[in-house]
C-alpha cells in the first residue's frame, strides 16, 4: 500500500503512526524529504489514548496544514484498519478543512 501514495508539493502525504500510548500525525512532502507538519497527543493538555483525542489531533493538524498553505492531502493510514482512532483522526482532519 505504501509503495503507492506518495506525497507531493502541491498534495502532500497525511501519514498516521499509532504506539501503545500515543497517536501522531505527520504531513509530508515526499518529493523534498521533509516533515511540513507534525502532531501528536502529547503536544495536547490532558489527553488520553482514546478516539476523541484522535480527533483533536485532527482538527489541530489541519488547522496548522491550512496556516502553512496546505488544503489538499493524500491520506496514509500505514496499513492500519481504518476504524477508530485512525478513523477519528481523518474525520478531524476533514472537519478541520482539509481535503482528501
Amino acid at each position: 500500500m505504501r509503495a503507492k501514495i506518495v506525497g507531493t508539493a502541491e498534495r502532500p502525504r497525511l501519514c498516521v503512526f499509532r504506539s501503545l500510548n500515543h497517536v501522531y500525525a505527520q504531513v509530508i512532502d515526499d518529493s523534498a524529504g521533509k516533515v511540513l507538519v507534525s502532531m501528536d497527543g502529547r503536544k495536547l493538555k490532558n489527553s488520553k489514548n482514546s478516539i476523541e483525542t484522535s480527533g483533536k489531533i485532527g482538527e489541530e493538524i489541519a488547522k496548522m496544514s491550512i496556516e502553512k498553505g496546505i488544503k489538499s492531502v493524500v491520506f496514509d493510514k500505514r496499513g492500519y484498519k481504518y476504524h477508530g482512532k485512525v478513523k477519528a483522526l481523518a474525520d478531524g482532519a476533514r472537519k478541520g478543512g482539509l481535503i482528501f
